[in-house]
């Protein structure tokens, strides 16, 4: 049986199938650690049933195995050069169609074949309590990076997990270990020191939460961190050296969509809400919604920006949602300028 659900998920396009027994998490302790120290900022749905999120037999009665999948993602080089006038950086995995009704198809396919083997399933990919990358480590399929990434030595950091949790009894792989040895160029990389240790990151300071989960405004201390990024953030990726091996994604899904790195980041700022949501359907961004999505291209500007742009940020500034506008009276003062016919300077 095992054979047929590998052969299953590579019928599938999944990069790696590994299997892991249903038991608690690993880690649990140091999850519930981590939610007590508020590391997990806005996230509050975290917070809901933990004991859920780090036993797949509370999710799943009866609950046997959890089939652990990994699909690359990788997209190649940046459609920018570096430091390309009025370009700014998107992560990865953002730069095309959602990778969740990607992955979701792929799982309830899959599901239909472990039916037929008698196994009653629930599937996620990111979007159900369970602790991911825990059970990716247990059955093998890489190990958690010190950024607390998962890392696999085929495919670097580039990919996304998906689980399945089965009554199906199925034999465990064996783990692979940790390979990062003394390596910490992950932490080192981090522009806001948000890997507070090895294996600990506090969302709070992570750019990636910051510009995609946080709903308020970008704390201050953080915005000249952010560059010009306006979705997410892949330094600690970028930096791991076990990413040699990766190799760009067969799946042009995830290849660069090229309507979206057609405009300068200034262009950005004369989406109304209809253009926002046509320009970003079946993107992950579309979920930002315009206001957040603006406010990150306001600090983007603000670091990045020059003369020319001071119109457009001017215009953002009188805008009626305070969270662009008050972004965008911050990068007019860093560029010199003022926010003029708004009230926000």
């Amino acid at each position: 049986m095992p054979g047929t659900v590998k052969a299953l998920a590579a019928a599938l396009g999944f990069d790696e199938c590994r299997i892991a027994r249903a038991a608690p998490a690993a880690h649990a302790d140091t999850f519930r650690q981590w939610l007590a120290d508020g590391c997990h900022g806005d996230m509050a749905w975290l917070e809901r049933s933990p004991e859920r999120r780090c036993d797949p037999r509370e999710v799943l009665p009866g609950c046997q195995s959890v089939i652990c999948l990994a699909l690359n993602y990788y997209p190649g080089a940046s459609p920018f050069p570096a430091h390309t006038d009025g370009g700014y950086r998107i992560a990865r995995y953002a730069w095309n169609d959602d990778y969740h009704d990607l992955i979701e198809q792929k799982l309830a396919e899959f599901d239909a074949g472990l039916r037929a083997l008698g196994g009653h399933q629930r599937s996620y990919v990111d979007t159900g309590p369970v602790l991911e990358r825990d059970f990716a480590s247990t059955s093998g399929l890489g190990w958690n990076g010190k950024s607390t990434l998962q890392i696999h030595r085929r495919l670097g950091t580039w990919f996304f997990l998906a689980e399945i949790l089965t009554t199906l009894e199925l034999p465990p792989d064996p783990p692979s270990g940790d390979h990062c040895g003394t390596c910490t160029r992950c932490i080192t990389a981090c522009p806001t020191r948000a890997i507070t240790a090895p294996h600990r990151v506090d969302a709070r300071r992570c750019l990636a939460y910051l510009t995609i989960e946080h709903k308020g405004p970008i704390p201050e201390e953080f915005r000249r961190a952010m560059g010009d990024r306006i979705y997410g953030c892949d330094d600690c990726l970028d930096a791991c050296p076990w990413n040699r091996f990766a190799q760009q994604s067969r799946d042009l899904t995830f290849h660069a969509r090229g309507e979206i790195f057609s405009h300068r980041l200034r262009d950005f700022l004369d989406l109304d809400d209809a253009g926002f949501r046509r320009l970003f359907a079946r993107s992950p961004i579309l979920r930002l919604k315009r206001p957040r999505f603006l406010r990150n291209v306001c600090v983007a500007l603000g670091n990045t920006g020059d003369a020319d742009d001071l119109p457009a940020l001017r215009r953002a500034a009188a805008d009626p949602a305070p969270l662009i506008a008050e972004h965008a009276a911050w990068a007019l003062r860093q560029l010199g300028g003022e926010a003029v016919c708004s009230g926000v300077l």
